[in-house]
């Protein structure tokens, strides 16, 4: 089950109401009743199952569904307030990919046209997960099968070969023994051969991968899109905010100098990197 929530103005990343007087779960209904209470929604219930936050089609919102855990709801005359928490793991998915769904989801065509909240028979995540291999295309130059290998304790790290950043690797493989990982590079790895599968299977198999963009090596780039094709937590590092290109500037980066000082400081601010993704708060 889940619940079926569409509006017209669409959800923002926290919180939103829906009128209700359309909210269709009703206490003599199945599977409505699982959700009501002394005649009442009870969100104790209702925070069990997760939620499909919809755009209505043709609405001013864009029309990407994103799935959700309803954290809490505030009951109104006119409207209710509901609280929740968006499931960053799961991409969004358009009202066409939801329409091609519905039979799966057992949700009638056209349901999106109009703003409700209703609870679904479907197994959602069983319709997504199908959807989501559906679209997936195989790379053509390499495998990515090594995604299903992850290693808990692997850092992956992807700079220049030149002897420069010998002593640049030697800080990351500092920092991150500090927090209980391990350093690898491409150059660690003779397993094919073609150089370019090592390279991702290194990548695939990392739990963080650091990319070093100094110099602004071209390789360096192409492995950074791999990472974050394959949705990798990926820390970026630079000797210079030039190293980092217009597309990737929105995006944090470790600046640092390559001397002792520079290192040292560099295997600091990357150690605590680490820290928050292996221990988040």
């Amino acid at each position: 089950m889940f619940h079926l929530l569409v509006t017209f103005r669409g959800w923002s990343d926290a919180a939103g109401t829906i009128p209700s007087d359309r909210i269709y779960i009703k206490e003599n209904e199945e599977p409505g009743g699982f959700f009501i209470k002394n005649g009442k929604l009870d969100a104790a219930q209702i925070a069990k199952i997760p939620a499909l936050l919809v755009s209505e089609t043709g609405g001013p919102g864009l029309q990407l569904a994103r799935v959700a855990h309803i954290t809490g709801i505030s009951p109104g005359s006119r409207d209710t307030a509901i609280q929740y928490t968006i499931d960053g793991g799961i991409r969004p998915i358009s009202n066409q990919e939801l329409e091609n769904l519905a039979p799966q989801l057992g949700i009638s065509k056209g349901v999106l046209t109009h703003t409700h909240w209703a609870v679904q028979d479907g197994d959602l995540f069983k319709a997504l997960l199908l959807n989501q291999q559906r679209s997936l295309v195989a790379p053509r130059f390499f495998s990515v099968e090594s995604i299903s290998q992850q290693q808990a304790n692997l850092v992956s790290v992807m700079m220049p070969f030149s002897a420069e950043f010998k002593t640049v690797y030697s800080a990351l493989e500092k920092a991150s023994a500090s927090v209980g990982l391990q350093c690898k590079r491409a150059d660690d790895v003779w397993k094919h051969d073609t150089i370019v599968q090592d390279i991702v299977d290194l990548i695939a198999r990392a739990r963080v991968v650091i990319c070093d963009c100094s110099g602004r090596n071209p390789n360096v780039f192409y492995e950074v899109g791999i990472a974050h094709t394959l949705g990798k937590e990926t820390v970026l590092i630079a000797q210079s905010e030039s190293d980092v290109p217009f597309d990737l500037r929105h995006l944090r980066y470790i600046p640092y100098l390559n001397n002792r000082e520079g290192r040292k400081k560099l295997s600091e601010a990357v150690q605590a990197r680490l820290r928050t993704i292996v221990s988040p708060a």
